[in-house]
């Protein structure tokens, strides 16, 4: 089953290239405790053999998933919506709360998680002065993360995902390097990307709804 397969992944996670100064990389599954919370929402929702299609964020965030170990995913959602209780600081994060949205509107989350794999570019975060650093924010840090990046990549596509089409949290740089790599490794046949989360939290929360609908015609699209 795919759960046991993201598990092992998760667990197995190492980042080795030397950082540019000043940059560390954030492993939630360092945490024990981490580790444990997202283990039980893997074995919880993915513990079958379906195979899904595959939603790319950035990379981990120290408010989401770089505690819970499941991405777009706070430990509020996570208690609250996942029914999986946790002890860790009762926070939103915006990314997380716009997902939950659309994962409600989809039909609620067995019938989102059956159908979509949420992974991230680089499955490793990464923080800098205490702050999140995605993967592009330095040219540096983005060629040292590519050997990363593209074994990764074709790490979770050995399972049995669907290749056909992949969604992109991101239109912008996170959508224009994955574009770049996936002409040279042919991932996916087709790339959809989608505004990030965040940004529909941070800059177009009074149309919060328009946004929904266009994730939701994207996902139910042939």
């Amino acid at each position: 089953m795919i759960a046991t397969q993201i598990i092992h992944f998760n667990a197995n996670l190492r980042f080795t290239a030397k950082l540019p100064k000043g940059v560390s990389v954030l492993n939630p599954f360092r945490n024990p405790a981490t580790a444990h919370l997202s283990e039980t929402f893997y074995m919880k929702y993915y513990g079958d053999a379906s195979p899904r299609q595959v939603i790319l964020g950035i990379n981990p965030g120290r408010l989401g998933s770089g505690i819970t170990g499941v991405p777009f995913t706070d430990p509020v959602n996570l208690e609250n919506h996942c029914g999986i209780q946790n002890n860790l600081p009762k926070k939103h994060e915006l990314s997380s709360e716009f997902v939950y949205k659309v994962i409600h509107a989809f039909g609620g989350l067995e019938k989102f998680y059956d159908r979509f794999y949420i992974t991230s570019v680089c499955p490793l975060g990464f923080t800098k002065d205490g702050k999140n650093i995605n993967y592009y924010d330095d040219q540096k840090l983005q060629e040292k993360a590519e050997p990363f990046i593209i074994d990764r990549l074709q790490e979770q596509l050995s399972w049995d995902l669907n290749k056909t089409k992949a969604f992109v949290f991101g239109e912008g740089k996170n959508f224009e390097y994955l574009q770049k790599i996936n002409r040279e490794y042919g991932f996916f046949k087709s790339l959809v990307p989608l505004p990030h989360p965040r940004f529909v939290m941070q800059y177009k929360l009074k149309k919060i709804d328009d946004y929904i609908d266009l994730y939701l015609r994207a996902f139910f699209a042939t």
